[in-house]
């Protein structure tokens, strides 16, 4: 009735000037923050005092856990940084050219170290290349100078995370668990309706879905740092997105069962049946894990979430990086333009961080569009608003409008707007370099934001001439390694994982394939093969998984003669070695309903026609 409908519906938040309240609340925290990390690293008059500002900026995330957990992850690589500056430096600083050389192959390393990993994780591999770049790049005429500078910036960092978790937990941020479980819980509806709708065989939905289960994955480790009782909430979300993806495999196993024939028809049943109570009791397990989440105990069972990594992906990308650096170093030094240190050290970061986003010169096209941004605003605080005062009121007043504003713009929804909030927000604080006393050199300051908009244009030459690597080339690189996995799947390095485990490791690849072109639609013919190999692969590992189980005892012949077929990739075969397992069960009077099952729906898996699945040829 329209009245209990008006009652029962979710109160609409609180919106001011087209912002949430909980959008103005993380402005009000980023702003306080960074006021209290400005005012504490000025009163203990630290070298750089606007290291401790940036590090606001970069935390500037909306619940207590994210924030945490990339500062954590700030700390360790900054520490990381700092001593390779001091190694690089006490090796190679009187050595101009090699030193160039040395820090392209940091750049290079640090950039493959990300591409190996994802997340915060990603971001900490990319920081180490940052940090090196600022401490040794800058000092790199006073060799000296790099240890002191290291120290400073350490500590400077320090000061930053402090002020943030201070801040947080004063103003009480809010945690992420809820978000995180009631997102894992839409996924786990999604996938129902998925199961029951007429598109549960459909490779693009179901390749959706994985898309957005594995991209859940980095998410979930900030919960290890909002509570005492995180680490238990960390393994109850990782085994909901396991399982969920497990079930998911299932069903698409359920789907794609052979039709049945007066021959097979008890086979078909038998396997249908085990399905429908193997993904039941699936479904069980994600539910039992959300209750876990909410109420912070550890889940019945815990799995590993594993990430799949592309080595090949990885190296192409970090030998583009450390080429790309190497050859705007050789253009500073051709041009022996005086002062260029900032510009390089800039060039180092913007590389490092592309390195962190699927699409890195969509991301230094926006780093293009932030820079002059950033660059204007910082000499409008300069030169209009603070114009030669130096009291720390009239800071925390001028820095307000600006801070608070692109604040605003990172809460937004919009990933393109929120990444350029971010950008001119850090970039902001990069340029103006507040100190006390405040500094307002104009010669000074009009070199900076040269060079710091000239270090986003190299950024962009350097990938016009050596172009990151395609969203079609990592496609091709990613289904070209899930044939290979599929092919050698006996002697796979993934063994020690369960096949669950191993089903959302090939569901992170799924999602790295869907991402591989950024925001372009991917093809479906790709994504059908994409989804081919992933059943194939998760038929396959349930059925030598069963199969094991009967390896000694009187069905361990013909568990022998369905890994032979299964070999062959055969559905006939499959099919035929699933009816011979049933009659020596039979004879034996011993259960192998699981392994018969697995059986039959590897022989759909391998079927020669694909029509029952809903997909193109």
């Amino acid at each position: 009735m329209p009245v209990n409908a008006t009652s029962a519906a979710a109160p609409r938040p609180l919106v001011f000037a087209g912002f949430p309240a909980s959008s103005w609340a993380l402005a009000l925290r980023v702003w306080l923050a960074m006021l209290l990390a400005l005012y504490v690293s000025f009163w203990l008059e630290l070298d750089s005092p606007s290291s401790s500002a940036l590090t606001v900026a970069v935390l500037a995330l909306p619940t207590r856990g994210q924030g945490m957990e990339k500062a954590g992850y700030r700390l360790l690589a900054t520490a990381i940084g700092v001593a390779a500056s001091i190694a690089i430096a006490g090796l190679f600083s009187q050595t101009d050219g090699l030193l160039l050389a040395v820090l392209g192959i940091w750049v290079g390393l640090c950039v493959y170290v990300a591409g190996m990993l994802d997340g915060n994780r990603a971001y900490a591999a990319a920081l180490c290349c940052i940090t090196v770049a600022l401490v040794d790049i800058q000092q790199i005429d006073t060799p000296l100078q790099v240890f002191p500078a290291g120290v400073a910036r350490g500590a400077a960092i320090g000061i930053g995370v402090l002020a943030v978790a201070l801040v947080n937990e004063v103003l009480a941020a809010p945690n992420y668990h809820p978000v995180l479980a009631s997102r894992i819980e839409a996924l786990y509806h999604r996938a129902a309706d998925l199961a029951q709708g007429a598109e549960r065989a459909s490779a693009p939905a179901a390749a959706s879905l994985l898309h957005d289960i594995a991209a859940l994955r980095p998410e979930i480790a900030s919960l290890a740092t909002e509570s005492s009782i995180g680490t238990a909430r960390t393994e109850a979300a990782r085994a909901a997105l396991v399982d969920l993806v497990s079930a998911l495999s299932l069903g698409r196993m359920l789907a794609a069962l052979p039709a049945a024939t007066p021959d097979t028809a008890g086979l078909i049943a038998t396997s249908r049946s085990w399905l429908q109570t193997e993904i039941g009791r699936k479904n069980a397990q994600v539910r039992s894990s959300l209750d876990a989440l909410r109420e912070g105990t550890r889940p019945s069972h815990a799995w590993r979430a594993p990430l799949y990594r592309s080595r090949r992906i990885a190296a192409e990308t970090g030998a583009r990086a450390a080429v790309s650096f190497t050859l705007i170093a050789v253009f500073f030094v051709l041009t022996g333009w005086p002062s260029t240190e900032l510009c390089l050290s800039l060039v180092a970061v913007i590389i490092g961080l592309s390195s962190t986003s699927p699409a890195p010169r969509s991301f230094t096209l926006v780093t293009l569009t932030a820079m002059p941004i950033a660059c204007a605003l910082a000499g409008m605080l300069k030169y209009l608003v603070f114009n030669g005062v130096s009291e720390f009121q009239l800071l925390a007043i001028g820095l307000a409008p600006v801070v608070i504003g692109l604040a605003l713009l990172i809460s937004l929804p919009n990933p393109t707007l929120s990444s350029l909030g971010r950008l001119v927000l850090v970039f902001t604080i990069a340029v103006l370099v507040p100190t006390n006393p405040q500094s307002y050199d104009p010669e000074m300051f009009l070199v900076a934001s040269l060079f710091a908009c000239l270090s986003a244009v190299l950024v962009f030459a350097a990938q016009m001439l050596l172009p990151p690597l395609s969203g079609d080339r990592r496609v091709r690189l990613l289904l070209g390694e899930a044939r290979r996995e599929l092919d050698h799947l006996d002697r796979e390095r993934t063994r020690y994982l369960a096949a669950e485990e191993a089903a959302f490791r090939d569901a992170a690849r799924i999602e790295q394939i869907l991402t591989a072109k950024g925001a372009l639609p991917l093809d479906g013919q790709i994504t059908a093969k994409a989804m081919r190999c992933f059943d194939q692969a998760e038929a396959l590992r349930r059925c030598r998984a069963e199969l094991d189980r009967l390896r000694l005892g009187p069905l361990a012949e013909a568990a022998q003669d369905a890994r032979e077929a299964l070999a062959q990739r055969n559905g006939g075969a499959i099919l035929a070695s699933a009816d011979v397992l049933r009659e020596a069960a039979v004879r034996s009077n011993l259960p192998a309903n699981s392994a018969i099952a697995m059986l039959i729906a590897a022989s759909g898996a391998f079927a020669p026609s694909r029509e029952n699945r809903g997909e193109r040829p």
